[in-house]
């Protein structure tokens, strides 16, 4: 049998829900600027490599999307669970907490994947770069 979830535990979860989603904004608006940034550019000089970026770009406007709707998932039944278990409805309070703690998973885990593709994007530049110099110095 396992301990009663006090109203405590939930509140643990608290600040760091909330600092995940400050992250997860800044990097929606680090990619936004990118996103127009390249728009410009696309629009000056028709590269192929500035599309590969934006069809990029897009898949990870769309993971911090369900990253944020995830983390404010959780962040709601982390609240219900505190309400819940305030109440006395502790079976509920803790069905609610579990629940918040497998959004939180979800959440982190395509963050991780946002993560990847974030690399993935670095590579296409990288291979700019790398094309360039072996021309300038064979």
């Amino acid at each position: 049998m396992h301990a009663a979830l006090n109203l405590t535990t939930p509140a643990l979860l608290f600040p760091a829900i909330s600092l995940l989603l400050l992250a997860y904004t800044n990097r929606f608006l680090g990619l936004a600027s990118i996103i127009r940034n390249l728009y410009t550019d696309y629009k000056a000089e028709q590269n192929p490599k500035i599309l590969l970026q934006i069809g990029n770009l897009r898949t990870r406007i769309q993971l911090i999307k369900w990253m944020q709707f995830l983390g404010i998932g959780s962040l709601f039944l982390c609240t219900m669970a505190m309400f819940q278990i305030y109440t006395g409805w502790q079976q509920l309070g803790e069905l609610s907490f579990g629940i918040s703690l497998l959004l939180m998973i979800a959440s982190l885990a395509t963050s991780l994947w946002e993560l990847v593709r974030s690399s993935d994007a670095l590579n296409i530049l990288l291979s700019d770069l790398e094309a360039e110099s072996s021309r300038q110095y064979p």
